[in-house]
């Protein structure tokens, strides 16, 4: 595959936890089906990342994991503009894993930032175990098993693709200078023109030399226009540009996404495990129920008393779904007492319940037709196979493992 086409291609992917709510709709999926349209997306069900906290748990993965693909459905997460998978379905996943272990410091995974936040959040579980300090090299090859060029990540899971930037890295220059490869590299500028070449080699020579990001930003833009190179040259020439050899795993950029806004029932972060949630099939006599029972500023003990919608959770929800006129309402209501708190809440009950009407109907359409779902999570499989397949064609052999 062509660094060209990767960078077109985005993977990214949930743990298997069930029914989402709105957290997720408005920090994942919504990004997702903007995405979907812009690239070519790859989205899985990471299953086998879920073994690496609850091993000995697994009977709920199998229910969690359609219970999440219907609700990535009916948000609107299209079929048929991205592949839909499953990562245990998908097994060269697990080959590449085992393939980048030899060559992967222990080190690097024993100073990922999540590994010793995670011991110390989840201690109530032995975590002592390969599959958990693995996991950074797991999630690493589910990116590089499609050469993707961009992952979704937010500020705080950047040290994910860093890493695994740094393993594509050491994996080109381990096995990326195949024999004869200063010849070939030599063969595909003289394809190129004596003109492009030059102005190639001056770029090439101001990045090794005085390390100028923009150089190398031009030598690589130019090398993808040539039309008259080979894809095997133009993996070896974008390789030669850093130093190295011939690219076979590309390193993947982080596509960073805006924070989600969506708070939940008691100003936390919304989260199952606070009980704060509102979920995306939720029932429209229960999201009433919730958002009414919802804490307000506590200064407001009775209805004359003024308070300070910055102390107010249901006001961090009108931030996420109501627009500038209605904020001032209820500035102006509920500093003055004007408003009660159940006057307030109104237009967010009201906001949610239409957001959330055609996705909760979406999703008992496929609860009625759970076949349609496994034909959807089989064929997006296949393809996703398909695709990584070829990419341990190159791994295999640049690491001597083709056997012809």
């Amino acid at each position: 595959m062509s660094s060209v086409v990767s960078s077109q291609r985005v993977l990214s992917g949930m743990r298997p936890t069930g029914r989402l709510h709105l957290g997720h709709y408005h920090g994942v999926l919504k990004n997702w089906v903007r995405l979907q349209h812009e690239y070519e997306c790859f989205f899985f069900v990471a299953d086998w990342h879920a073994l690496t906290t609850d091993y000995e748990s697994p009977e709920n993965i199998q229910r969690n994991v359609w219970d999440m693909v219907i609700d990535w459905l009916a948000a609107g997460v299209n079929p048929n503009a991205a592949t839909l998978f499953v990562q245990s379905q998908v097994p060269e996943h697990a080959e590449l894993h085992l393939l980048m272990s030899m060559m992967t410091p222990l080190g690097w995974l024993e100073r990922v930032p999540t590994y010793k936040d995670q011991i110390e959040k989840l201690r109530e579980k032995d975590l002592s175990t390969y599959g958990f300090l693995g996991y950074p090299l797991l999630m690493a090859s589910d990116i590089l098993i499609y050469r993707a060029g961009y992952v979704p990540v937010g500020a705080d899971q950047t040290s994910h693709v860093e890493i695994t930037r740094e393993l594509a890295r050491r994996f080109n220059h381990l096995y990326g200078r195949e024999p004869g490869f200063e010849e070939a590299v030599a063969g595909a500028l003289r394809k190129m023109g004596k003109k492009q070449a030059r102005i190639y080699q001056d770029n090439r020579r101001k990045f090794l030399e005085q390390g100028d990001e923009d150089a190398l930003a031009v030598a690589q833009a130019l090398v993808r226009e040539q039309a008259n190179i080979t894809l095997g040259d133009r993996e070896r020439l974008l390789g030669d540009l850093e130093g190295g050899g011939k690219v076979i795993l590309p390193e993947p950029q982080a596509l960073f996404t805006p924070a989600s806004k969506m708070p939940g029932l008691d100003g936390q972060k919304m989260s199952k495990s606070y009980g704060n949630f509102i979920s995306l099939r939720e029932e429209p006599d229960s999201i009433a129920d919730k958002l009414k029972r919802m804490p307000t500023d506590p200064a407001r003990v009775r209805r004359t008393d003024p308070g300070n919608p910055e102390r107010c959770p249901v006001y961090q929800l009108h931030e996420v779904y109501t627009d500038d006129q209605t904020r001032a309402w209820v500035r102006e209501g509920c500093t003055s007492a004007s408003i009660g708190c159940l006057d307030c809440k109104k237009p967010v009950i009201d906001a949610v319940q239409a957001e959330l009407e055609p996705i909760r109907r979406r999703a008992e359409e496929h609860e009625r037709d759970p076949d349609l779902v496994r034909s959807i999570v089989k064929a997006g499989s296949e393809d996703a196979r398909e695709a990584a397949r070829a990419t341990l064609v190159e791994v295999r052999s640049a690491m001597g493992l083709q056997y012809r």
